[in-house]
């Protein structure tokens, strides 16, 4: 009883949440900033910042021999090369799934027989909208689709065990990529 009175409460508040105005700052490429003026169940107002993204997905591929299909590759923001899971952004038109099977293809040149979703979470909910969708993908066959013009990939086979290690080990910095490896966890064999 006392856990639902709490809800209650919550979900009462977030009705008080109010947006009074917002405006497109910046359109670009990749996302769009906007800014908000919202009030708060106080009745006082903010301005809040909010970065709007389509959504994308992640997959997890998981290869015959019990690997997972990692990939290595320059992010500039970072100014460094890191290893992550294949992803990208959901097109007009394509549904998480569809999207799932060409990110796949065109990151590591491997088609997937099984695609089964595993969840999604929001990547910042402090100040974006981008929500990924995050799938399992098996029986791995050989289907390269070109890549993007702007990236420059190394796919990276890893065993599930050694994975899961470099993960706890902190040597995996991608935040996106350890969240999937929880959410896949229950559905590996290590």
């Amino acid at each position: 009883m006392h856990s639902r009175l709490i809800f209650w409460i919550i979900d009462h508040m977030m009705n008080e949440f109010k947006q009074i105005k917002s405006d497109l700052i910046y359109q670009g490429r990749v996302f769009n900033v906007r800014q908000d003026q919202v009030q708060f169940p106080n009745g006082r107002m903010a301005k809040l910042d909010i970065i709007e993204h389509p959504p994308a997905v992640l997959i997890v591929p998981i290869d015959e021999s019990g690997n997972i299909l990692f990939i290595r590759q320059y992010r500039h923001a970072t100014g460094k090369v890191i290893l992550e899971l294949p992803a990208g952004v959901v097109e007009d038109g394509e549904t998480p799934e569809v999207c799932a099977r060409r990110e796949i293809r065109e990151e590591t040149g491997m088609s997937a027989r099984s695609v089964d979703t595993l969840g999604g979470y929001y990547m910042v909910p402090g100040y974006s909208t981008e929500y990924l969708h995050v799938f399992l993908a098996r029986d791995l066959q050989h289907e390269p689709l070109p890549g993007d013009e702007d990236e420059f990939i190394d796919v990276v086979r890893i065993p599930v065990f050694q994975a899961y290690a470099q993960a706890e080990a902190g040597e995996i910095h991608d935040s996106k990529t350890l969240a999937a490896l929880l959410l896949a966890k229950p559905h590996l064999n290590q």
